[in-house]
């Protein structure tokens, strides 16, 4: 009786006037477990809503003729934010598809669908079958648990990198992304830094049309403007001083492929004009050249800093923002998604101590609370070189110190002086790294090869480590 009652609780509402759709979905959900019903005007639609009759999972026809159908995904999320909305349509050019997705909808389904693309959507969505498991608040409570089955969706980018996620959230962005891979639009991703911009950028790349041809970045704070002007477009044998012969640029050299401007943010506004004129025409130049040249590039940007407040302080294109950001994506930070930091602790243990030659190492449930207690904010790449750190050192109860007094040092609220806790964060962290590169030192009476054979780092390693944190004997000075 219990799981029949599960099964009543999970819903699929069909929005619809074709009966030809309505009924051939419906098969395929109630064959799946599920309860469906079906709201065949905007009227019927709107009374499911006003008495609080809220589906796990709309889908909505589209191709309705004289019905607003965007207008009813922007008031369903308005309504029911966490409402999952999957459009269903004939129309496939990639303004349509934009334009679904920018309004709310989760998915986006090519009619006529086959019973295996229904089936997938199912299950991607609500889980396999209405029976969902609570294993993700399950997993909070303690990163040692080995026996917990987490639903880890695995995703390899290349060069040791992956898209990994375990939490419901993001693994709707990933879906997202997926979604967007197949529109050939401009992307903007947004958040913190060290969330994994870029791995969401290479996520797309992969999915997208595009993937053979190459995806190159171009990090727009790393260069001074004249020479971030010259990677970008090329230049002309004679453009300037010292320019022998001519240079193609990152656009001329990823055609047909795509090209990441990270640090977006930090463009000056010369050069945000000549993008603009990039993305308006598909046309750009090199330095000192006579001729325009054609680009047929996909263009990905990400910044972590506030595009809004930027533009109205004049320092972002109001014009380039909206060009950019046919799609945008907002990637959380690390600590609104704590559940996933025990799979990125697993993945970064593994590729840390497959990359040292390391053997695997154990730890407890205290190291398991400080991870999870820790707010991270440097976010996934603060983690992975915490874990890099940890597979060197091998000392856990230095590991455990280490992001305690991280909390205490640099315990504010987010959103407050990312960059002073960073500091103290950084300042904490090597503090305790040369503690207990010192008292290696002093067991071995500063037997150099000994100490490093028991912090199992290599002798080079240590010379460096002893250089870097000024360490000496105690016949030649104090620590």
């Amino acid at each position: 009786m219990a799981e029949n009652t599960s099964q009543c609780t999970t819903k699929i509402l069909i929005i619809s006037n074709n009966s030809e759709i309505c009924a051939r979905t419906a098969i395929l959900v109630k064959a799946a477990g599920y309860v469906i019903e079906r709201a065949v005007t905007v009227d019927e639609y709107t009374r499911h809503f006003q008495y609080g009759s809220e589906a796990h999972l709309v889908l909505l026809d589209m191709d309705m003729e004289g019905t607003d159908t965007l207008g009813i995904i922007r008031s369903c999320q308005k309504v029911h934010p966490e409402q999952k909305v999957v459009a269903l349509s004939f129309a496939c050019d990639a303004h349509t598809v934009a334009q679904t997705i920018r309004a709310g909808a989760l998915d986006y389904i090519i009619k006529p669908f086959d019973e295996g693309r229904i089936t997938a959507l199912l299950e991607q969505y609500l889980g396999n079958g209405p029976f969902l498991s609570n294993t993700h608040s399950k997993l909070a409570s303690n990163l040692a648990a080995e026996n917990l089955r987490i639903d880890v969706r695995h995703e390899a980018l290349g060069n040791g990198s992956a898209f990994m996620t375990t939490s419901a959230y993001m693994q709707q962005i990933q879906a997202q992304l997926a979604l967007i891979a197949r529109v050939n639009v401009p992307v903007l991703v947004l958040g913190e830094s060290g969330v994994g911009k870029e791995v969401a950028v290479r996520l797309i790349h992969k999915m997208s049309q595009r993937a053979a041809k190459p995806l190159l970045k171009v990090n727009c704070a790393a260069l001074p403007p004249e020479l971030l002007e010259s990677e970008l477009f090329g230049y002309e044998a004679g453009a300037f001083t010292g320019a022998a012969r001519s240079k193609p640029g990152k656009f001329e050299l990823c055609e047909k492929g795509a090209i990441f401007l990270d640090e977006i943010g930090e463009l000056r506004p010369a050069l945000q004009a000549k993008l603009l004129h990039v993305l308006q025409d598909g046309r750009y130049s090199r330095l000192g050249a006579r001729f325009d040249l054609m680009a047929d590039v996909r263009i990905f940007a990400a910044t972590n800093i506030r595009m809004k407040e930027a533009i109205k302080n004049k320092m972002f294109r109001e014009d380039l923002y909206y060009r950019l950001n046919a799609f945008t994506v907002t990637i959380p930070p690390l600590r609104e998604r704590r559940e996933e930091i025990p799979t990125l602790f697993r993945s970064f243990m593994k590729r840390f101590s497959d990359q040292y030659g390391q053997p695997s190492l154990d730890y407890s449930a205290v190291l398991a609370d400080a991870c999870l207690q820790y707010s991270w904010p440097g976010n996934i790449r603060e983690l992975e070189n915490f874990v890099k750190r940890y597979v060197i050192l091998r000392d856990e109860a230095a590991a455990a110190s280490e992001l305690l007094a991280g909390r205490k040092a640099g315990a504010k609220p987010a959103g407050t002086d990312e960059q002073g806790l960073k500091h103290s964060v950084q300042n904490v962290t090597r503090r305790a790294e040369a503690r207990a590169i010192a008292e290696a030192l002093d067991a071995t009476d500063w037997n150099c090869k000994a100490a490093a054979a028991n912090l199992q780092i290599s002798y080079k390693a240590l010379l460096y480590k002893i250089k870097q944190f000024q360490l000496h004997t105690p016949a030649t000075g104090t620590r």
